[in-house]
């Protein structure tokens, strides 16, 4: 029987961004960073908002902090996007099924955050913020009993991690050590035969400068039609294109499989990003719509139902390669066989260095150093929350 002192309190806060960018919600950067500039989304079918993602409010929401206080004053955090939204739902309604309960009770308050929610719920903001919740959870839980979370998640199988990088500039990314370098697609199908012919001109440039050994992938943002997929999959081929990652709308679970069913012999169809719990990728892995799963631990469900929907993924023989989230995936992937590489985002405004991803919000956030990493063994994630940022709690109780 646990013996673990009860939660105390449960915390919600957002971080007023002062136009510098970075933290939890990365999309929120200033002028020039790569990471907004004319990248393919659904919604550059409409030219006033092709341009810059922001311009459609990529970044409206913001940065979520969740904190958990046990009786005797230890705290484990989170942080993940959903902003002001969210911490209202953290404060007025997931709190009640924390405080007051044993922090090892982690499979019970999951299922009842979930299903007390799933009438206005079930994906989205209210899952960002049952993930946010969960991680914070999870980091108290390593804290109290003095573990690494990847410890209480059965223990490393290997050493190290192994990253490819997400980043404008792929030839960078293989100086820089890592496994390959996955590029943001820039032109959709609202910019016809000449927005192909660009995509394709760019991946032929980095393939030049990187090499035929060098991973290169396509990150199209839910940007493409299948037919578009399609085409661009078959001739992105011939330039060695390692994988083509969501392409399609996280919804059409029936494209996708037409497009994995179609993709060239040997080229990787992947998405999953913006999928959540196992209900959604139940769907995606029934219906054969992908080689690679890529849920992101913030915005899934959390550890908890990361740990079910790897199961899943596992048993049907498909990869679950994590998007991005820094320490809260690397404590997983380090732990699992069928994720045998990591996502790094190179938040650098011209993809050319290595940064912390959540920077300035977390303290002691490691980087692959020559595209390899460590994970530190401290308790919970092992980062601590930055309290000289400008944390604001808008529902305080």
């Amino acid at each position: 029987m646990s013996r673990l002192p009860k939660i105390k309190h449960v915390r919600a806060f957002v971080v007023k961004n002062d136009g510098s960018g970075g933290g939890a919600d990365y999309h929120d950067q200033g002028d020039g960073h790569w990471i907004d500039d004319h990248i393919a989304t659904p919604m550059a079918k409409y030219p006033e908002y092709r341009q810059s993602r922001r311009s459609f409010g990529i970044n409206v929401l913001g940065t979520l902090v969740v904190e958990i206080e046990a009786e005797n004053g230890v705290v484990g955090f989170a942080v993940t996007t959903g902003g002001e939204p969210a911490a209202y739902i953290v404060e007025k309604h997931l709190a009640r099924f924390l405080e007051g309960r044993d922090p090892s009770e982690v499979e019970k308050i999951w299922d009842q955050m979930y299903f007390s929610t799933q009438y206005y719920g079930r994906k989205g903001l209210v899952v960002n913020a049952i993930s946010g919740v969960d991680l914070a959870l999870w980091d108290l839980l390593g804290r109290l009993r003095q573990e690494p979370v990847f410890a209480m998640l059965g223990g490393p199988v290997r050493d190290e991690l192994t990253f490819y990088a997400t980043g404008a500039r792929p030839d960078k990314a293989k100086e820089l050590g890592f496994i390959g370098g996955k590029m943001p697609l820039h032109h959709g199908p609202a910019e016809g035969e000449e927005g192909l012919r660009k995509n394709l001109a760019e991946l032929e440039a980095m393939r030049n400068a990187c090499g035929d050994d060098f991973w290169l992938m396509f990150d199209c943002w839910m940007a493409l039609d299948l037919n578009y997929a399609t085409r661009l999959a078959h001739e992105a081929h011939k330039l060695g294109l390692k994988w083509i990652e969501e392409a399609l709308s996280p919804d059409d679970y029936w494209g996708y499989q037409a497009l994995k069913k179609n993709a060239p012999k040997g080229m990787l169809v992947t998405t999953g990003e913006h999928e959540a719990t196992r209900w959604g990728f139940r769907m995606l892995l029934e219906m054969e719509c992908c080689d690679i799963i890529q849920p992101d631990v913030g915005w899934c469900g959390g550890v908890t139902e990361l740990i079910k929907i790897s199961a899943m993924a596992d048993a049907k023989g498909v990869l679950m390669i994590p998007h991005g989230s820094s320490v809260y995936s690397y404590h997983f992937v380090v732990t699992r066989h069928n994720s045998p590489f990591a996502e790094f985002l190179m938040m650098a405004p011209g993809a050319d260095e290595v940064v912390p991803m959540f920077h300035p919000q977390l303290i002691g956030e490691p980087v692959p150093v020559n595209g390899k990493l460590k994970v530190p063994d401290a308790p919970g994630f092992g980062v601590e929350l930055n309290r000289d940022i400008a944390l604001h709690r808008p529902y305080a109780r």
